[in-house]
């Protein structure tokens, strides 16, 4: 059977913390719901990453495992080939510092894969907890929702916009949130990030099928937990 749109989850075995798998399960699910034929599948380190699929996910890392990708990443180039045709990429955490033109590992500095205008160091602190944003308005999407845990502070250059600007808790810097160009875009957003704002998932099923809108479907428990974690920021 063919796939109207092919997924593929990079290296789980060295990025998938907190619950970052979640994001192929409910990008999958969504366009199941409106009937697309959905094609998904994991690519470990130590295989060949395919360049012709239409999306491609990468989760959150501890340092060794970060830096590991990015040069097993690098030299397989499929990553690139793929941007380069179109493709849809959609990086947490460590996934989002690697896509960067460098970014801190165990205390190295080590190259990205230099697919945003971005570079990552490391903060004073820790930022853990919840995280929330007023996303880019050209993106069209309500704010942003998520869980972020990571030690680095990423610095945005002149061709990238920010994904969100920040209402709660750290992200980037303390100011915005994510970074995004063309349709690469990345997040310190966990939760797992597609489960928590679904707007983004859709976004992403749009980018990869070249569409302007998709078929509404039945929205009701994601946006309850969407208002219960929004409601206890204003809480808090």
């Amino acid at each position: 059977m063919s796939s109207d749109v092919r997924i593929v989850w990079v290296y789980p075995d060295l990025l998938s913390t907190y619950g970052d798998r979640g994001n192929l399960l409910i990008l999958a699910r969504r366009a199941q719901l409106r009937g697309l034929a959905v094609e998904a599948i994991e690519v470990r380190s130590d295989q060949r990453l395919p360049d012709t699929a239409d999306i491609y996910l990468l989760g959150g890392g501890e340092d060794g495992p970060q830096a590991l990708a990015a040069q097993r990443l690098a030299a397989d180039g499929a990553l690139h080939r793929a941007v380069d045709r179109g493709a849809v990429i959609f990086a947490v955490c460590a996934g989002y510092q690697l896509l960067g033109r460098t970014f801190f590992a165990k205390g190295a500095k080590c190259a990205g894969l230099e697919l945003l205008d971005i570079e990552s160091d490391r903060g004073a602190t820790r930022a853990v907890g919840e995280l929330a944003g007023d996303i880019d308005p050209r993106l069209g999407l309500p704010p942003l929702t998520g869980f972020e845990n990571h030690g680095g502070r990423t610095h945005l250059g002149p061709n990238v916009y920010p994904l969100a600007r920040v209402t709660a808790g750290v992200g980037n810097d303390g100011v915005t949130e994510g970074a995004w160009r063309g349709k690469v875009l990345g997040t310190y957003s966990h939760g797992p990030a597609l489960s928590r704002n679904p707007a983004i998932a859709d976004l992403l099923l749009r980018w990869a099928i070249g569409v302007d809108r998709l078929a509404p479907i039945d929205d009701t428990w994601p946006e309850r937990l969407r208002a219960e974690r929004l409601a206890a920021i204003r809480a808090a």
